[in-house]
């Protein structure tokens, strides 16, 4: 084991599945041979933070930034040499997180917007699929805005039923019928002149294999995995 790799820390729990997901990613990403060419993620998967929904959607809860400053700070005095935040709503409160601690925080948002416009330098319209807090707070408008792109919602109607799916997947209540939500959310962003779409809520990346789409589609969640690999080790497999 190299005593010199960077240990990564996770903010998870915001939900625990999307947090278990990421960790998968990072594990698929990584080039290993052997258990110890993996890379050391201290996670804490907690969730008791305090409701994205009820803080930015229904307006009744408390702000998560106090517990969220509080878990970056025992991640760091864990042995943490970044922090990555997996909830992309939860960005809302990536200053208060970054303001609270001495090591780098990965922004989620700036890095998808980054890597897209690497991808795809000459578009002008990328459908967010995320959270109706997402759309609210219009997180990811300046990271795009810096690129001179649009960021576009899915209608009212489809973005109820999208939310409505998010919170199924929370529960583990999700079926296919409900899934079917995220597929027309999908074809609304394109009937409204998407270029592309970003998978930007964690949920949705735990059942990101079931988007069909003709647009070229990019997940949030993929792209934190792939930046942690390269950050921590160079390179990522592709397998």
């Amino acid at each position: 084991m190299n005593d010199k790799e960077m240990t990564v820390g996770i903010l998870g729990g915001m939900g625990p599945d999307a947090t278990v997901d990421l960790m998968r990613r990072i594990i698929a990403a990584t080039p290993a041979e052997d258990d110890a060419d993996h890379i050391r993620l201290l996670v804490d998967n907690d969730p008791k933070v305090p409701s994205r929904i009820k803080a930015l959607i229904e307006k009744t809860g408390e702000s998560p930034a106090p517990y969220m400053a509080n878990m970056a700070q025992g991640l760091v005095k864990g042995g943490a040499d970044f922090l990555v935040i997996p909830c992309n709503t939860a960005h809302k409160y990536y200053d208060d997180v970054a303001h609270a601690v001495t090591v780098p925080v990965v922004n989620l948002l700036a890095l998808s917007a980054a890597q897209i416009l690497r991808r795809y330098p000459n578009i002008k319209r990328v459908g967010l699929l995320g959270s109706t807090a997402l759309e609210i707070t219009q997180l990811y408008t300046p990271a795009f805005a810096h690129y001179g792109v649009e960021t576009l919602f899915p209608g009212a109607r489809e973005q109820a039923a999208l939310m409505a799916l998010i919170r199924e997947v929370k529960a583990n209540a999700h079926n296919d019928k409900s899934i079917d939500a995220f597929n027309c959310a999908a074809e609304d962003l394109e009937d409204h002149g998407a270029e592309c779409l970003l998978i930007a809520c964690t949920e949705l990346s735990v059942i990101s294999s079931s988007l069909k789409s003709a647009l070229p589609s990019f997940d949030a969640a993929q792209i934190l995995a792939q930046h942690v690999v390269e950050r921590v080790k160079g390179r990522f497999s592709h397998s």
